[in-house]
């Protein structure tokens, strides 16, 4: 008898001994599931897709100082291209302008406003000449606030009998403002100057 008894206390000790492990396993993987799914959530919560031409592109959210100078680089261009870009049409340097000066503050409507008051759009519309720029390098100090940026381009002057090439290079700062449509990037150019702006020689 009382060997049964021992086998039955032997037994219980075993079962208490795997209920134990049990209970403890079952928490692990319990812990391990939460976890998982937290990390899945916060992974698929870094996902942004983009609907383009009717097709889901991935792209990736990011803190905005990981990506701020390919932002102001970008902005800068963007800035320089709607100010430079023109042709022969009343409407087209107004609409170009307009999207530039959402850009920038009043230092580029100084700018233009200089520019209209020599005639110089009266003249590129009365020549029949187009204006096209290309943003070669941008130099950017990230490490003060405002943003200083020096920018250096080429210009061509389309007539149509010839093609005058120029060189570009203005400066300024950029800093922060709210995103909006009119102004994706939430940078505003101040305190833009010309440099250099500048025939480039003709090649021989």
């Amino acid at each position: 008898m009382f060997t049964q008894f021992k086998n039955i206390d032997t037994a219980f000790k075993h079962i208490k001994l795997f209920s134990i492990f049990l209970i403890l396993a079952c928490t692990l993987l319990s812990g391990f599931s939460i976890w998982k799914s937290f990390d899945m959530v916060k992974t698929i919560q870094g996902k942004i897709y983009i609907l383009a031409n009717g097709k889901a592109i991935e792209a990736f959210s990011a803190e905005r100082k990981d990506n701020i100078g390919v932002e102001l680089r970008d902005h800068i261009k963007m800035f320089h291209h709607y100010f430079f870009t023109l042709d022969p049409d009343d409407k087209v340097i107004q609409a170009n302008i307009s999207n530039a000066l959402n850009l920038a503050d009043e230092s580029a409507k100084k700018a233009f406003d200089n520019l209209k008051e020599q005639g110089y759009y009266n003249n590129l519309i009365s020549a029949n000449i187009s204006q096209e720029i290309r943003v070669d390098s941008t130099k950017l100090d990230i490490n003060q606030y405002p943003f200083q940026f020096r920018c250096y381009a080429t210009q061509r002057l389309i007539r149509s009998t010839s093609t005058v090439t120029r060189k570009l290079i203005t400066q300024g700062y950029v800093r922060n403002v709210s995103r909006s449509d009119n102004n994706p990037h939430g940078f505003l150019i101040q305190q833009w100057e010309t440099l250099e702006n500048s025939d480039e020689p003709l090649k021989p």
